[in-house]
Formats: C-alpha cells, structure tokens, sequence
C-alpha cells in the first residue's frame, strides 16, 4: 500500500524537501502508534502513625514502601500533622500506632485524638482502614491506644478492610502478616520480580558488636542505688546519633539463672530447640524472667488447684499482679510434677527484647563513642537474689572482649530546639540525667546563646549527686543559669523536684512565656505525673490561670513541641 504524502505537491517546498518532511511525518504517526499505554494512576493509600520511640515511624515508612510496590500512591503522614489530611476524602486508610504510659497516645498523636473523639470528627463511611496496634502485653492496657482508634473510626462510619493486629514486642511475624493482608483485602498488585538484595546497615534486627571501654560506678559507698556510667565504642560501625536519641542494647540473660531453669526442668541444655541448644536459646534468644500470658495458662493447665489457676481469672487482675511481683519464670516452672519439654517450653516464652537506654553523650564531645547513665536493677524477693537483664549483663557480664550488640533509635520527640538562642528547662531526677548531660555537652560545644536550668534530684546529696563534678562545674561557669537540686531523704519529710518546681514557679513562668523549652525525662508511673502536675500548678500560681486554662495552656506547649518527654 502506498503511503498518502501529508505535504501536498503544491507547497512551497522542493521535491527533496516534500520526500523528507514526508517521511519524517510518516515516523513520528508510526511511532506514536505503536507507544505503549499510559499507566494506570496509582490509588491514593493514606498511612498514618503515632510513635513514641520511632518504631511505629519504621514500620509506617516500612508499609509505605510495601504500598508503593504494590501499585499504590501512599502519604505518609505523623498523626501530629493530621491537619493536613482531609480524613473524609481519604478511601483507604492505613493506622499504626503504639500506646504510651497508662494506655494514652504517644505524645504526637495528643492533638489528633483530641479531634478524633471530638464532636467536630467528620463523618467517613466512604473510607475504609485498618489499624495496626503496637503495645506490651505486660502493661494493663495493652495496645490500648490502638483500640480506641479502632472502635472510633468505626464509629465515624468507616468499614474495616481487615481486623485490627494488636502486636506485642515481638511484633514482626504479626505485623507482617497484617501488612499482606490489608493489601490482599486491597487488592494491591504484587511488584515484578524480586527487589535488589541490600546492604543492610546496622539496625535494631543487624545490632552492631559495640566493645565496652568504660564501666563505672556513679553512686558513692552507702547509697541505697548503684548508678553506673558506660562508655561504648562504636568504631567501625555506621551508627551515628543525635542527643535526645535511644541506644539499644541487646543483653544475654544471666548464666547462673539458665542453670536454673535447665535444672528445672530436668535437661542439660543440650537438647535441640530449632537448629541450636537449649541452653543456648536460653541465653541468647528467650526472656527468662518475666513470665508471658501464655505461660501462666499452661502452668495453670497442668496445676489446676494450684495457687496461679484461679488467679488468671479476668477479674483478678489486680490480684495476679500481685502474686507475680517478684517471681519470675523459675518460680513458676521449679516444682511442677510434669516439667515442660524443650520445645514446648521455649515455645511459650517470649522473646528476649532489646533494652533502650536514654544516650548521655554529645557525639560532638566523644567522636566515635557513645555514653550510658544506667541504674543497676537488683533486689531479693521469694528467697531468690534478682538482678535486671541488661543493667547486670552491661555492670557484671561484660568484658573488654565481650561484644555489646547495639543499634541506635531515633528521637522524633525529644529535641534540643532548632534555635539555638531558646532557653531550656529540664526535669532529669536520678537517671533521667542522662539526656540533659548529652543536652549541655551539646549546647556548650555549639555555644547556643540560649539559658539552660537543671532540675535534678535523688536520694542525698552525699551519695547520690550524679556528674556532681560536671554540673556544678557547669553552674560555676554559667552554662548552667540554674540548677536546683532536690535530695528527697537529706530532711525529715521528703522533698522532691515538682516542689521545687513549685517553689520557682514564677521565673518558671517568665522562662516560658520567654519562650523557653519544658524537658522532662525519668520515671512514667509517679515522677512524670507529679511533674506534669507541678507545671500545671506553676501556671495557675504565676500566670493567674484557672485550671482549665493552665490545662489549655501546657497543651499547647507539647503541640509546639515545646515540651517533650522522655519517660519509661
């Protein structure tokens, strides 16, 4: 067939130059023609995600990454930015939340459960979501968080595409099985072929084999603690970090206390579990100590008329807890008429967890090293001595060539201020020191323009005073405008640091509405609440709030992120 020319012959062009516009037309129509159709736009995927400690931020970013794989156009968003997400023109949503303290959101999903359960949530029967809900099964109000997130959004109308997960600390088969079936349910399409194998950097499942060059004791003789400082070298390592991060230790558990459970339970450690000995996974793999739920049923299944049996009653909650204070796995196990077999045993315990500890270093002052301020956890309780897995493991177990397996966790939430040149408050009894002594390291070698005030506290003055040589050396100096210390046993009624809060309440009022920066770190259960509730009270007595005011108030200072916590 002969081709029709698309220049006729009269225009204005010469016979060769008709023959090549000709043939240059007749390409590009032949080219369009056989182009291949465009791609189907990808479907929109909402993830959203409350964390505390960074790991629901890892497995939202990790889904995100599945998402796009699968052929869908996924927004990761904190669920502190949730203002810039319509949530009612979203028509899938993706949720991935921890629950922090005594059931409450993590400190960047305040805001948004405010709105959530508020009356100004729009209605989204045309969104369909799933949640996926971290937590630890040792805590009350396991994943709590999680499942009022859950129960809301189906109460907004919203259908689920898949049931909620509710992980506990060994969440990785559970959220991986969610991940695929939300995008089963989804439809997504599954990527060409397998991705490119990685290098993959250290991290909390690649721990790097840190070596310990410093290990020493903080608390002075007659102290009723043991406070120890640990120096970690991280030489030939990818790790870096900032201060305010986490550093993750992962312990083995104490020799002697395997021996124990192996006896026990009548083996010599030998006996294969998997593809390694009993003894081993004891030491290496198994949390030892704290009895998981599915322990406690078993035990209570082979001992009926025991003393745990009815206790696992749901309604004895609080009896339960008592009768677990100060036993663990070895308590329950020594002395059952049918001792578990290897398998069946390991089976039913949890597995051992990374411990993370609040990093009190300035990578700017130890290049290539990273510092700890640990607590080490002993006590006897039912004729047995006790010891905390990893502060032992870090304080008696580890040698100069004992490796430390270590991997960093990021801070999100628990930041020096980007301006330099903004006051800082901190409230770090005990070990809670430790970041703000990474906080000062900090500032002073940036030499930030901004005020620093300490408030630091412990048992007495005379044994407990941690860094005494380098705070005070900070106040002598002016790097530190104010430190007010509290030793709560040096009087007779005892004294902590929320009285002296109470005590400076109007320059800690003038430091804040200047601007200034609220830092808290230590213990979640008393010392963070008594906290929160002396800033509180200071704002009522030297700003002249009401208390809802005061409660207006400091909320919006956690939603400027001008006060942040680092409590456990």
């Amino acid at each position: 067939m002969t081709a029709i020319p698309f220049i006729p012959e009269n225009a204005p062009f010469t016979a060769e130059q008709r023959q090549w516009l000709n043939g240059y037309l007749a390409g590009l129509l032949t080219n369009a023609a056989s182009a291949p159709e465009p791609a189907a736009p990808k479907r929109p995927l909402l993830v959203l995600y409350g964390s505390q400690t960074g790991t629901s931020e890892a497995l939202a970013k990790k889904t995100a990454k599945v998402a796009d794989a699968k052929g869908f156009a996924p927004r990761l968003v904190c669920m502190e930015k949730f203002e810039s997400v319509d949530l009612a023109k979203e028509e899938h949503v993706l949720v991935i939340t921890s629950t922090y303290g005594d059931g409450e959101p993590p400190d960047n999903a305040i805001g948004f459960w405010a709105w959530l359960s508020s009356d100004s949530a729009p209605r989204l029967e045309q969104t369909r979501f799933s949640v996926l809900a971290l937590g630890d099964t040792n805590y009350a109000q396991f994943c709590e968080f999680g499942k009022r997130c859950d129960a809301r959004l189906e109460q907004l109308g919203a259908q689920r595409l898949h049931a909620r997960t509710d992980c506990d600390v060994d969440y990785d088969a559970p959220a991986a099985a969610w991940t695929e079936s939300v995008f089963a349910a989804m439809g997504g399409i599954s990527p060409m072929g397998p991705m490119a194998p990685t290098t993959e950097a250290h991290s909390r499942k690649n721990p790097f084999s840190a070596r310990l060059t410093a290990n020493r004791k903080l608390t002075r003789d007659g102290s009723g603690k043991e406070v120890r400082h640990f120096e970690i070298d991280l030489f030939g390592s990818d790790l870096s970090y900032e201060v305010g991060d986490a550093l993750g230790v992962l312990p083995t558990n104490c020799p002697a206390l395997v021996a124990d459970v192996l006896a026990a339970l009548g083996c010599d450690g030998e006996e294969a579990v998997g593809d390694v000995p009993l003894r081993l996974a004891l030491a290496q793999t198994y949390d030892i100590s704290r009895p998981s739920s599915d322990l406690l049923s078993a035990i209570a299944a082979r001992d009926p008329s025991g003393e745990l049996a009815p206790l696992l009653d749901p309604a004895r909650r609080d009896d339960l807890k008592k009768f677990l204070w100060g036993r663990e796995v070895i308590d329950l196990i020594a002395g059952l008429a049918q001792p578990f077999a290897p398998a069946e045993f390991v089976a039913l315990l949890k597995k051992l967890q990374p411990r993370l500890y609040s990093i009190s270093s300035s990578p700017n002052a130890h290049p290539g090293e990273v510092h700890l301020t640990v607590g080490a956890v002993r006590y006897e309780s039912h004729g047995r001595a006790r010891g905390g897995v990893c502060s032992t493991f870090l304080s008696d177990r580890v040698g100069t060539d004992t490796p430390v397996p270590v991997f960093v966790q990021p801070s999100h939430g628990f930041k020096l201020p980007t301006d330099a040149a903004r006051d800082i408050i901190m409230v770090g009894p005990g070990t809670g020191i430790a970041p703000f002594r990474a906080f000062l390291e900090e500032r002073e070698l940036g030499n930030a323009a901004g005020r620093n005030w300490l408030f630091f506290g412990d048992q007495r003055r005379a044994t407990d005073f941690l860094y005494e040589e380098q705070l005070t050396a900070w106040r002598e100096s002016g790097h530190l405008a104010r430190l007010d210390l509290a030793f709560s046993r040096d009087q007779a009624e005892k004294f902590y640091v929320q009285h002296r809060m109470i005590e400076s309440a109007a320059e800690l009022w003038s430091w804040l509405e200047g601007g200034a920066h609220f830092y808290v770190c230590g213990d979640a259960s008393r010392m963070a609440k008594d906290v929160d509730a002396a800033l509180h009270r200071a704002c009522e007595i030297a700003g002249g709030l009401s208390a809802e005011a005061a409660t207006e108030y400091v909320a919006r200072l956690k939603t400027d992120k001008r006060y942040q916590r680092d409590v456990y």
